[in-house]
């Protein structure tokens, strides 16, 4: 077994390595927020040839591809020993209709008991490592992916009620650690009053860099962060052109979201901006923007995608890349020329 750069997440006890296995994209097509057709065995394959590389977890959730992602990460780990077994993370909180699987799902943990049951069933394990809230409860719909709307149903959860539940479930032993993704520091503050929070998912990115004042809140109250996306969806793997995104199937969520259409041309120029630091560094364009991520105080991995064990390939080694104070300035200064996303331009 290959061994890669860990660090310790947050006060859990467990060791993580610094890039995990995201398993969105590997879901498949036939519901909302697909990237387009994949092939199971290929997915499949991608995650074992991750963890036989040296990752350590894989994050999934319930609704990536309405259960499907659940089931084929535990088929990916069901013939590995014990001591090999990367930890499994995985997401409730985002409710779909089975007689409509292309529409939008709620944001809502009323059923929070259900699903992890659900979730361990289709994952085949006895307990989850780390158990996280996908998105504050609303009552309501989310449109498009990552929609970050305020708005709230009379039927939403408050925060206090779901925390709580959720802090249950771990003192049951169901789960082993708890968090919360795409929170706001003040409902992290809601919710440290009433449990510790093990860990926060947010999404971060050289071009999405909104959630470094939840990153700040974490280290300062040693909680775990997990980052999300940090290749905006592909867009800083350096693969990316005008072209290719004009050739994006109908069925991928990326060919209508802003990052791939209005705000296509300032993003493109800060993943230019990174080939000059990666050929200085001998490493990817990829690892470049992962290593920049987690060069924040706080981060302690990110998680990224793949459907094919090439693509494992092109940022398995992100966190032994040291980006050096001259490198992170002149990525800021692309950052701020480009006037791509908002937050700020380094750590």
């Amino acid at each position: 077994m290959v061994h890669l750069p860990t660090r310790a997440l947050g006060t859990t006890g467990m060791d993580i390595t610094r890039v995990g296995f995201g398993s969105w994209a590997v879901a498949g097509s036939g519901w909302r927020f697909g990237w387009g057709a994949t092939d199971d065995a290929e997915s499949i394959t991608a995650i074992r040839h991750a963890i036989t590389s040296g990752v350590n977890w894989i994050d999934t959730a319930a609704y990536y591809g309405l259960g499907h992602s659940e089931e084929l990460v535990g088929k990916a780990v069901a013939d590995l020993p014990e001591a090999d077994r990367p930890y499994i993370l995985t997401k409730a909180g985002l409710v779909w209709d089975p007689d409509a699987p292309e529409a939008a799902p709620r944001r809502t943990m009323k059923h929070v008991r259900r699903e992890v049951e659900d979730s361990l069933r289709r994952l085949n394990v006895d307990h989850i490592d780390l158990y996280q809230v996908h998105w504050p409860d609303t009552g309501t719909s989310i449109e498009v992916a990552g929609d970050g709307s305020d708005a709230v149903s009379p039927d939403a959860t408050p925060l206090e009620e779901y925390w709580q539940t959720m802090a249950d479930l771990k003192a049951e032993g169901k789960v082993r650690a708890i968090g919360l993704s795409n929170h706001s520091v003040e409902q992290l503050e809601a919710a440290e009053r009433l449990a510790h929070v093990d860990a926060i998912q947010p999404p971060f990115s050289a071009i999405n860099r909104s959630a470094a004042v939840e990153i700040a809140w974490a280290a300062a109250h040693g909680t775990g962060v997990i980052v999300y996306s940090p290749l905006q969806s592909g867009l800083l793997t350096g693969a990316f052109s005008a072209e290719r995104v004009a050739n994006l199937p109908a069925d991928d969520w990326r060919a209508a979201h802003h990052d791939f259409t209005t705000g296509l041309t300032a993003n493109l120029q800060v993943a230019d901006a990174l080939r000059p630091i990666a050929e200085r560094h001998g490493t990817t364009v990829a690892e470049v923007a992962i290593a920049w991520t987690l060069s924040w105080p706080g981060v302690t991995g990110a998680i990224v995608g793949a459907r094919r064990p090439a693509q494992v390939d092109g940022w398995i080694g992100a966190g032994s890349v040291e980006l050096t104070p001259s490198d992170l300035a002149e990525i800021a200064d692309a950052i701020t020329a480009s006037g791509a996303g908002t937050g700020p331009a380094r750590p």
